[in-house]
């Protein structure tokens, strides 16, 4: 279709049944729901120092920071047989939480397959039809740094409850193409692919070295595609939305790309401090100080007197550790790249996290009655038990450390918690 002016954002249309589906799915009765075509959305934006595998774990896990209610709303009732008028872009309706449910994944973790529940409240009695929960059916992978692949993706479609086992599917998403490629990327790696028509050397879609990613002069290519289906006398509204909502998109992914780019060690610890707060490798230096003046025992071994060597040991520690302010409800401040993957966070997430949230009824109980001591003595072991990552999913862990973090006043900072042996049940 033609632009409204700029050409930032591409409206392509699809009106053909034959063409819209393919040979191996009844054609003519989605054709026939739809009353009209499928058209295609699309923007690509060039991104700098940001690791792909970043940006798509933050995309998959905090969906509220860049999806719009409305038009999520409007692409479930366009499942059924007579969807609603066009929606405006608005912050109002749909407004409810996101809660992931795992389906299956390779062997290796590299792709996974999940549906989303988003959590309808109806908000006035013009709305009641947003009340429901809405289903994705949601596919991504390239989420592992280390991991061999050509890209990152999240891709995802509305499903219904009545959906049929060949039921085709509407997929938009988000793929991240590196630049510095290197290798060619295997067959399976090329599926799915959302119209992106840049190519990169011979090898079409390819990926940059497994350390890349987190290296700070990567370039790569962020693609954002969205389908929605139309009724023909409503094509021209439905493009407008489309092309308006692809624009609110890129600018909400820009904001994140800005937040979560590093520019020093460990890739995401140039994390945006709370007032008050101390440098990473203050605080780092802190943490290590404070836990061998409480126990005896040394966390950070480094051998070298490096300004970042607290900083890098504590980054790399095999166990999950995780700082927590020390509020009525603490709020976690910090973690190492282990805690951020038991939690399944981000840094930039990290503190809408809250510690009484991941913690179970035993490990409530035990934090209890052990708080005074740790208050008093400055630190106390923990009972092995089991807690939640920020995505629900249970977290068995083999013993806990709690420490207090005193600052170079001995002044208590913040409590510091160590979760030994931590694996995902």
């Amino acid at each position: 279709m033609s632009s409204d002016g700029a050409e930032d954002v591409t409206i392509a249309i699809n009106s053909s049944p034959n063409k819209l589906i393919g040979p191996h799915v009844n054609s003519s009765q989605l054709f026939t729901a739809i009353g009209g075509g499928i058209l295609c959305a699309k923007a690509s934006m060039l991104l700098q120092n940001v690791p792909p595998a970043l940006l798509v774990r933050f995309l998959r896990e905090h969906r509220s920071e860049w999806a719009d209610p409305g038009v999520d709303a409007y692409s479930a009732a366009a499942l059924r047989a007579s969807p609603y008028a066009v929606p405006g872009l608005r912050a109002s309706g749909f407004m409810g939480s996101q809660v992931i449910l795992p389906l299956a994944h390779t062997l290796e973790h590299e792709e996974f397959l999940e549906v989303i529940r988003l959590e309808g409240h109806s908000l006035c009695h013009d709305e009641v039809v947003l009340s429901r929960d809405m289903y994705l059916l949601q596919l991504c992978s390239g989420v592992d740094e280390n991991a061999a692949g050509a890209c990152a993706q999240l891709v995802f479609a509305p499903i219904d409850e009545s959906f049929a086992d060949d039921a085709p599917l509407l997929p938009s998403g988000f793929r991240v193409i590196p630049l510095d490629a290197k290798t060619d990327p295997p067959s399976g790696t090329r599926t799915l692919d959302l119209a992106s028509t840049l190519e990169v050397g011979s090898g079409g879609t390819t990926r940059a070295s497994s350390d890349a990613s987190s290296t700070c002069n990567t370039r790569s290519v962020l693609t954002i595609a969205f389908q929605f289906s139309y009724e023909n006398h409503l094509r021209e509204s439905v493009a407008a939305m489309a092309r308006q909502y692809v624009r609110t998109v890129v600018a909400s992914v820009q904001r994140v790309a800005m937040a979560i780019a590093p520019s020093r060690i460990g890739g995401q610890l140039e994390m945006k401090q709370t007032p008050g707060s101390p440098e990473a490798h203050t605080l780092a230096r802190w943490i290590g100080r404070s836990y061998r003046f409480h126990t005896g025992a040394e966390l950070l071994r480094t051998d070298t007197q490096c300004t970042d060597a607290s900083l890098k040991a504590l980054w790399q520690h095999s166990d999950s550790i995780m700082c927590c302010s020390l509020k009525a409800a603490p709020v976690f401040t910090f973690a190492n790249q282990a805690g951020l993957d038991m939690l399944e966070t981000t840094l930039i997430a990290l503190q809408d996290i809250s510690l009484e949230k991941i913690l179970d009824d035993d490990g409530r109980k035990a934090l209890c009655t052990e708080y005074p001591k740790i208050m008093q003595q400055g630190f106390a072991y923990l009972p092995g038990g089991v807690c939640v990552s920020s995505m629900g999913r249970p977290v068995s862990y083999e013993q806990a450390v709690a420490w207090k973090v005193l600052s170079d006043d001995d002044t208590p900072h913040c409590l510091a918690f160590m979760f030994v042996n931590w694996s995902f049940v």
